[in-house]
């Protein structure tokens, strides 16, 4: 199959199985409400995703499994195993230790299908490799904006949310197996384990996954958390809408991943590093606004996180192209996983302690701690540039 048709079924599958991402995250007061479960019990079942599949990505970076087989045959048996650990949470006790163990598991799976759909995209073309990326990331971030939504209309029976991802997982599973391979695709002939060491001795690719590390330090924790963060503050202001937060949840993550396109054209024009600072400079600065007006005006918040919500995202294509373009093309799929892997194990920190620093000191100090992504973000940006220079 051709370029732009496989990249298309590419998207779409993305789309359909990263919806399993924030399945549970959407319906949590549902299930918290039913079950009488803790704020602590509630943050496991987040964070149980970002831990499994950093644990997975590291698997699958060890193993080279990416470049080593047909990643499409990778992708489709990894969501069909995350779907399959998904629909267990109709069967399993809510927010038990065997549902956290699920998420986890569903996490680990999808490691075979971010990562492996970016080898796929790369494998597609090298001076649009920022566009190509960030078609996926965009497929990535309206994926896991879909439980939202889907939320929305399924109401207050979470059971049915879980059980529509999880058909579209499955679709997207099959649907992967009929994408073509593109011409700048290679596959390793042997397990090197000893590869990934690229990640510390090549000083660009090295720099770029700090990047990365800054960028997802805020990332997955206002995604994972958006949705309350608007909902207590509509309540702080005096005007609860359980369903106005919802829908700006939804926006504030969609809107992001269509912002993804544009900047990924962009950057294969003007330069990655440039693109991606920007990208943290409006970030950090939305996310210190939100603080400041945490409680006020509840259009001023609706504003300020679609804001956050647009410019926390599109940099992500720029890092994994980054470490594409320095890398060798048959250990490109091992060392994208790789930086995928560490920057999920740092969510895993964000996205749980979030809500417990929040507990401690308040939201409005809470989020501004986010910003300390940015800042570290902007740093490697600027080594990067520097290691770049130097060849």
């Amino acid at each position: 199959m051709t370029k732009w048709p496989s990249i298309a079924i590419l998207v779409l599958a993305e789309i359909a199985v990263l919806s399993l991402w924030f399945s549970s995250s959407a319906v949590l007061p549902e299930m918290g409400a039913e079950a009488g479960l803790s704020p602590a019990r509630l943050g496991w079942l987040a964070t149980a995703v970002q831990i499994g599949f950093a644990a997975g990505a590291l698997g699958f970076a060890a193993l080279g499994l990416a470049d080593r087989f047909d990643p499409r045959r990778v992708f489709c048996l990894s969501a069909l195993v995350a779907a399959a650990a998904t629909l267990a949470l109709l069967v399993l006790p809510v927010g038990g230790a065997g549902a956290v163990a699920a998420r986890a598991l569903s996490g680990a799976a999808m490691a075979g299908v971010y990562p492996v759909g970016m080898k796929i995209a790369v494998g597609w073309g090298t001076r649009d490799r920022a566009l190509l990326v960030g078609l996926l990331v965009g497929a990535l971030t309206l994926g896991s904006a879909s439980p939202h939504l889907v939320a929305m209309a399924g109401g207050a029976d979470w059971r049915l949310t879980i059980a529509l991802t999880a058909a579209l997982a499955t679709a997207g599973g099959f649907g992967i197996l009929a994408a073509g391979l593109g011409p700048a695709h290679a596959r390793a002939p042997r397990l090197e384990i000893g590869a990934i060491g690229l990640a510390w001795t090549d000083r660009r690719i090295r720099f770029a996954i700090l990047g990365y590390l800054g960028h997802m330090w805020e990332l997955y924790a206002l995604w994972a958390w958006v949705g309350v963060i608007a909902a207590g503050s509509f309540v702080a202001a005096g005007a609860p809408d359980a369903e106005g937060a919802k829908l700006t949840a939804f926006a504030a993550i969609a809107l992001g991943g269509l912002a993804c396109i544009p900047a990924g054209w962009l950057a294969d024009r003007v330069g990655r590093t440039g693109v991606a600072a920007a990208c943290l400079s409006v970030s950090g600065a939305a996310g210190l606004a939100a603080a400041l007006a945490w409680g006020g005006p509840p259009v001023v918040m609706v504003i300020l996180l679609l804001v956050w919500g647009i410019a926390i995202i599109p940099d992500s294509a720029l890092y994994s192209t980054m470490v594409a373009d320095a890398a060798p093309a048959d250990r490109a799929g091992s060392l994208m996983t790789l930086q995928t892997a560490l920057g999920f194990l740092v969510t895993a920190l964000t996205v749980q302690g979030l809500p417990l620093l929040a507990a401690g000191v308040g939201w409005p100090w809470a989020l501004a701690a986010l910003a300390l992504g940015p800042a570290v973000g902007l740093r490697a940006l600027s080594g990067f540039a520097s290691a770049m220079q130097a060849r």
